[in-house]
Order: structure tokens, then C-alpha cells, then sequence
């Protein structure tokens, strides 16, 4: 990661709210000489001060093992292994690959419940382990040079593929987890971590679907994203598509002997680009007071097969984010639309909603325990995958800023992560608390 990148990092982490807690004492570290205006330190201390933490240690070794989607067998290895060594019981649930991906080593969903326990978890705590591509190794820096003779380590930029999401939810999570069993080993808590989030969640929908998933057991779901130490109140809905063009190619000097296909497709993308900007009433797509309006992204355009031909074939592929209605209206409206701005083009138009198995509305969260901010986010999770019982409490909460996730300047501060440590133990009590005076969600056996 470029230098500048952690200047743009750092500015970022000093939006997010301070931590309720007083920060350690600081502390010096071995300096080398440079400038008496610009202290260094060495990089052994540096890395010292990760080795020394039960957390920051685990998240250093999740970020250095490769975990892009569809390639997170080392990683769930590495943290059934992890918290078997720490009296769990680890179910390795097998996951297909991915299409395409069929001869890449088997990828596992880690499920862990503690060894002491006999009854299914009622408050599950959950993450993903795959990252976007591409890897970036882990590294650990100072955040910017100033004139201190002092050096506070709750400063330190922890950087790499997956330092915030998720890797920072998920070590943050385990030692939240252990914490809790520490003084309360009797708490009914469940750890999962999954594969393929970033890829349509394919591994919280095998475990969603399985006999793990024990509905009338569960009473609390909080899921580990990059929100800035923020509970979210809901996050968009999402739908996937595509425009298809099929036309008929001839030479480009007799273009009227065939049917362009970019010529048919382009007044279908030109109207879709702007259709979360049009009111509902008018035939756009919905908004919502509390979401914003949605959102429409034309992602992929391919057509054409060299500059000299008439174009025989073109397709798009659009992402919406849904503020307000159903998958199913958004289809309506889409469709419409695309008919509408097609018109008597020569060349076929159609719109493909089978391609994309994945669609779901907004999704509503809790976020009734007091000592957070409060936000929404544009992002997807695997919240909607992981079918829950009625009264289900569900949270989303992590460290990080999402405005720097999937970027080559992922990084988030020492702070951040124990912040979330914190924040993550504050979400287990209050379930439990509900558990002891009986607010809890049951569905019908």
C-alpha cells in the first residue's frame, strides 16, 4: 500500500466515534534515529506489539492467508483449528465450489459451539472469511509522521486484503466470544464463519438450509460487517440483471444488411442509467425516507467482435440497490421500461432476471441497545440469506469504514478493532440480559 493511501486511510478512521473507554497509557517504543523532529521506530517493535495481543495476533494471521471466494479452504482450516485449541466443538460444513473453481480444494463453513455446551447456541455470532480479489499481504504501519516523542500503538494502521472486511469482524467476534465464556461459561453462544459472502452468498445459503440452522433455537443474530462501530438500522435491497441484444452482423460498409445490436441496446441502458432518478409515479424506481433513492449500476457492457462489423450481439450486466418495494416489482418497472425505450428497434431486446439467483428487498435491523451510533448502509450482507425464526433480534455491527474495503488501502487502526471487541460484548450482554428476563423469540415447533 502507497504511503498516501494510509494518510487517506487514517483521515477516514478519525470520523469514526471515539471509543467510551480511556485508551491505555502510551507507551514508548525503541527508536531509531532519524530527525529530532521525526521519531522512527523499528519495525521488530512493531510487530511485537501485534504478537503480543490475543487479537491482533489472530488478525494478522487471518489476513495473511489468501481467502479470495472460492478459494477459503487454508483460512477455515486455520480457524477451526484455532477454536478447537480453545474447547470448541468445530463442524467443517463442506460448501460446493464454484462454478468453475470445480478443482480447487474443498471450502468449508466453520460452525462452533463450545464444548461444555449440550444445547443449540441462541445468540450466533457471524462473519465471513472469502475477500475480494486481489490479495494485498498484511502489513503494519505508523499512521502519518508528526512531531511526538511518544508513541501510542492504539494508533497503528493494520493493513492487508480483508483487515476490514471481514477479517477484523471476525477476530473481533472470537475474542468478544471467549471473553464472555470466561465469566459467563454458561452463555448459549455459536460462532459462524462463512465462505462466498462477496460472491452471492452461497455458503450462508447452504447453512441456512441445513439441519444446523435450528430456527426455534436461536433468539439473537449479530453479524460481523464494516460499519464503523455504528449498529445499522437496514441495509438495501439488492437485484441483479441483465440486457441482451441479438442482432444479425454484415460489414461495416453495408451496415443496412444487418441489425446492430449496440444500436438496439443503447436507448435500453440509456434509460435504465437513470431510473432511480425518476419519481415512482412517473415509471422510475422507488425511494424511501430511509434509505435514499435506489440505485442502478450499469457494471459490465460487452458486444461486438471487431470494428468492422456490424454488432450481432451486445449484453450489460446492472446491479439496483432497492430502497423501498419487492425484487419482483423492481422487475416490473425494469421491464417496462426497457420495452418502452426499445421501441420498434430492429435488432431483439431482452432483459434476463434468471441469471441472477440473487434478489431481496431492504432488510429492516435492530438497534434497540443503547451506547451506539446509529446508520444505514448501501451495501449488501448475508442478512437476508439466513432464514430466521419470527422475533429474531438481528444486528449488524464491525469495525472499519466500508469506504475502504475491497480498496488497496484497506487498513483500520488498533483502536478500531479492540473498539469493536467491545461493542461486540456489549451486543452479547444485552441478549443475554433479554434471555434472563425471558424477551425472547420462539417460533413454533
Amino acid at each position: 500500500m502507497k504511503f498516501s493511501s494510509y494518510i487517506a486511510a487514517a483521515a477516514i478512521m478519525s470520523g469514526v466515534q471515539a471509543s467510551p473507554h480511556p485508551a491505555p497509557q502510551q507507551q514508548q517504543l525503541m527508536r531509531v534515529p532519524s530527525s529530532p523532529s521525526q521519531p522512527s521506530y523499528t519495525q521488530a517493535g512493531l510487530d511485537d506489539i501485534i504478537s503480543d495481543s490475543a487479537l491482533l495476533s489472530l488478525h494478522r494471521d487471518l489476513i495473511k492467508i489468501e481467502s479470495i471466494s472460492g478459494n477459503e479452504h487454508d483460512v477455515g482450516l486455520f480457524v477451526a483449528q484455532y477454536l478447537e485449541a480453545r474447547n470448541f466443538t468445530v463442524i467443517k460444513q463442506e460448501v460446493p465450489p464454484v462454478k468453475g473453481q470445480e478443482n480447487t480444494k474443498t471450502r468449508y463453513n466453520i460452525y462452533a459451539i463450545p464444548k461444555s455446551h449440550t444445547q443449540t447456541p441462541s445468540i450466533l455470532l457471524t462473519s465471513h472469511i472469502d475477500t475480494v480479489p486481489p490479495f494485498i499481504p498484511y502489513s503494519v504501519h505508523q499512521p502519518i509522521p508528526d512531531d511526538s516523542t511518544t508513541f501510542d500503538s492504539e494508533n497503528l494502521i493494520l493493513a492487508g486484503r480483508g483487515s476490514v472486511d471481514a477479517k477484523a469482524s471476525v477476530a473481533a467476534q472470537i475474542i468478544a466470544t471467549l471473553k464472555t465464556l470466561d465469566s459467563q461459561p454458561d452463555a448459549k453462544l455459536g460462532l459462524l464463519f462463512v465462505v462466498g459472502e462477496e460472491i452471492g452468498g452461497d455458503g450462508m445459503k447452504v447453512f441456512s438450509d441445513s439441519d444446523f440452522n435450528v430456527k426455534t433455537a436461536l433468539n439473537t443474530v449479530i453479524f460481523g460487517e464494516p460499519t464503523e462501530a455504528a449498529l445499522v438500522a437496514g441495509h438495501k435491497g439488492m437485484l441483479g440483471f441483465k440486457v441482451i441484444a441479438h442482432g444479425n452482423a454484415a460489414h461495416s460498409g453495408y451496415p443496412w444488411l444487418g441489425k446492430s445490436a449496440v444500436s438496439a441496446i443503447l436507448p435500453a441502458l440509456s434509460r435504465l442509467d437513470v431510473l432511480g432518478d425518476i419519481p415512482a409515479e412517473e415509471g422510475g424506481l422507488p425511494a424511501s425516507p430511509k434509505y435514499g433513492p435506489t440505485t442502478l449500476n450499469i457494471g459490465v457492457i460487452r458486444a461486438g467482435v471487431a470494428t468492422n462489423v456490424v454488432p450481432s450481439e451486445a449484453w450489460a450486466d446492472v446491479a439496483v440497490r432497492l430502497a423501498a418495494g419487492t425484487p419482483a416489482e423492481a422487475r416490473e418497472i425494469i421491464q417496462r421500461a426497457v420495452v418502452e425505450a426499445v421501441g420498434d428497434a430492429e435488432a431483439e431486446v431482452v432483459v434476463d432476471f434468471i441469471s441472477h439467483n440473487e434478489s431481496y428487498p431492504p432488510q429492516d435491523l435492530d438497534v434497540d441497545v443503547d451506547g451506539f451510533e446509529v446508520t444505514t448502509v448501501n451495501y449488501g450482507t448475508d442478512v437476508p440469506n439466513l432464514a430466521v425464526g419470527p422475533g429474531v433480534k438481528r444486528y449488524l455491527y464491525g469495525p472499519g469504514s466500508i469506504f475502504v474495503a475491497h480498496g488497496d488501502n484497506e487498513a483500520l487502526s488498533i483502536r478500531q478493532i479492540k473498539e469493536a471487541v467491545v461493542g461486540y460484548k456489549k451486543l452479547i450482554e444485552a441478549a443475554l440480559e433479554r434471555e434472563e428476563k425471558g424477551e425472547v423469540a420462539r417460533t413454533a415447533a
